[in-house]
């Protein structure tokens, strides 16, 4: 059996430092630096749209977002354990913070967001990147349909210019108050948001290399700020962007903060991880590269970290930005260094053109991510192809996410990830009776072959010895089943023989279906011999003291061996 070590020291080196590896093939030349520098310039104009669009969506403002880019996102990839990864304000946050906000204010967001990055810290450090990753499809996909639903929701005010005053952070009251305002639709607002929504479509369509949201963007300031179109714009609701990056401050943060937002950082923590290790690894397919999940995990928790403390909001690895990094020909992190710099390039020099960007065209940049999230092709083929239980869970956790709160969903989710593990593994684990096949392999041409004596092939068919086998994990729900089979029995063997070869290992429940199975052997003057144990069940038996229990006599390498000494 493979063994697995949680952590190595490679687990804390960032990707950067291959850049002064020497040897063949290694370290960094100027040609890589040219192909990182205009990767990141790339990227940094894809991220600026969206950056401010995230923050504003999640009721910060587009400064946060911009900072959140700059810190984390230069953080995520100076540290991170993936070539490629570009961090930064995501969608799958932009619910989770309004949700905080709501209930805790700004100061709340920036302890859950602390709390947030040294969870993830310590999931990098104890080694459980490796794992995280591997949540069921079907969780992680009703998750984000939930959320692009949530975000396109969210949007509608802005997009159609509608007269509220602040959108309540519900689904089911959301669409209710903007049901109750269609009477206040602005035709300006809705026609600069289906114009930007429209340009950023058509250049995915057709001109692909080019940054369509970016374009779409620009594209509507310029055309309200020819026709001075009365519109709603970064300005006006924020008064402009501040032309400077902020001073850092430790944010104060008290013991009863902690309490009150300990869930929610919890989910921005399983979240970043989730997120961040699935555009990784997209990164590792469109690449060959292989990243290093713990090492990623410390880095997000980092970017978190020093985000919060520069009055940002929650990062993460974004895919769609990441993507675009790669085909950009970007070849180390550099490239998300230098798309961090664009963006302080940008607040220097262009913070005071960003006020006259309309509100509505970042809500037609939000929608279109929003649909890209949800997925509906997708959603629907896992319902319609995917077994009964994992469709069960999918929707289960779409509903819990846009009927009551993400946080609530994260943590019904992971349970249900849960219970479909431990289904897989008790669908895998078999227990089968080999009697028949044993008689019928043990022909009367074979026992000088086996060396097994023609009274233990008598004493298999009469049922004087009772051979079973186990394949998969022994964990509980074999452990029931071993009971179950015991109580099937017709008559009391006089020996019963349990092959493990096909165990690859054991839990403590396991053990204690162990005990019991000898328990109820002794009971019944039944020997009781266990043969082909593997390594790791082994080696926890020994620990356990049941080899001791039972005697080393009973515990054979060969199914031959444990049939020569059954009497």
């Amino acid at each position: 059996m493979a063994s697995f070590n949680l952590v190595s020291l490679r687990d804390f080196i960032p990707r950067t430092f291959e850049l002064f590896e020497k040897g063949e093939g290694k370290g960094y030349s100027w040609n890589s630096f040219g192909k990182d520098c205009l990767a990141g310039l790339i990227v940094g104009i894809v991220a600026l749209p969206l950056a401010m669009a995230f923050s504003i969506a999640a009721g910060g403002t587009p400064a946060q977002g911009l900072y959140t880019a700059i810190i984390a996102g230069f953080c995520i990839s100076a540290l991170g354990g993936s070539r490629f990864q570009i961090g930064g304000p995501t969608g799958a946050f932009v619910v989770i913070i309004y949700g905080v906000i709501s209930k805790h204010g700004m100061a709340g967001l920036i302890a859950a967001t602390v709390l947030a990055g040294l969870m993830l810290v310590a999931m990098g450090a104890s080694g459980l990147g490796r794992f995280i990753k591997y949540i069921p499809y079907p969780v992680t996909t009703g998750f984000t349909t939930g959320i692009g639903v949530l975000i396109f929701s969210q949007q509608v005010k802005d997009f159609l210019g509608l007269d509220i005053a602040k959108s309540s952070p519900g689904f089911f009251a959301q669409w209710s108050e903007y049901f109750g305002a269609i009477g206040t639709i602005d035709p300006a607002t809705v026609a600069v948001g289906f114009g930007a929504m429209g340009i950023i479509i058509l250049i995915r369509r057709f001109i692909p290399r080019i940054p369509g949201a970016a374009v779409g963007v620009l594209a509507l300031t310029l055309v309200c700020f020819v026709f001075g179109l009365p519109v709603e714009s970064i300005g006006s609701r924020f008064g402009g962007i501040p032309s400077s990056l902020p001073l850092p401050r430790i944010p104060p943060i008290s013991w009863n903060v902690v309490r009150d937002v300990f869930p929610d950082a919890f989910t921005i923590a399983l979240l970043a991880a989730i997120e961040s290790l699935l555009s990784a690894v997209v990164a590792d397919g469109m690449t060959g590269d292989r990243h290093n999940s713990n090492t990623e995990l410390i880095a997000q928790g980092i970017g978190n970290i020093a985000s919060a403390i520069f009055g940002g909001i929650p990062a993460t690895g974004a895919i769609a930005r990441t993507a675009t990094n790669i085909k950009s020909g970007a070849t180390s992190p550099i490239s998300g260094i230098i798309h961090a710099l664009t963006l302080v390039l940008f607040i220097l020099l262009l913070a005071p053109a960003a006020s006259a960007i309309p509100l509505a065209s970042l809500s037609a940049v939000l929608m279109v991510v929003s649909w890209d999230m949800s997925n509906v092709p997708r959603f629907i083929r896992i319902i319609r192809t995917a077994p009964k239980s994992d469709a069960i869970v999918l929707i289960t956790t779409f509903i819990l996410t846009i009927a009551f709160d993400l946080t609530f969903a994260v943590e019904v989710g992971v349970v249900l990830a849960i219970f479909l593990f431990l289904r897989r593994m008790i669908e895998i684990g078999t227990i089968k009776s080999e009697n028949d096949d044993l008689i019928a392999e043990l022909t009367y041409g074979d026992i000088e072959k086996h060396g097994i004596a023609a009274n233990s092939i008598k004493a298999l068919y009469q049922k004087d010895i009772e051979v079973f086998s186990i394949n998969g994990p022994f964990f509980f729900g074999v452990a029931d089943t071993l009971q179950q089979v015991l109580r099937g029995l017709r008559k009391n063997p006089k020996a019963f023989i349990l092959r493990m070869q096909d165990v690859p290992a054991i839990d403590s429940t396991g053990i204690t279906a162990l005990e019991s199975l000898l328990t109820q052997c002794r009971r019944g003057k039944i020997r009781l011999i266990l043969c082909g144990i593997r390594e790791q069940p082994k080696r926890a038996l020994e620990k356990a003291g049941f080899i001791n229990e039972i005697g080393r006599e009973n515990v054979l390498n060969t199914l031959d061996d444990a049939l020569r000494n059954w009497e």
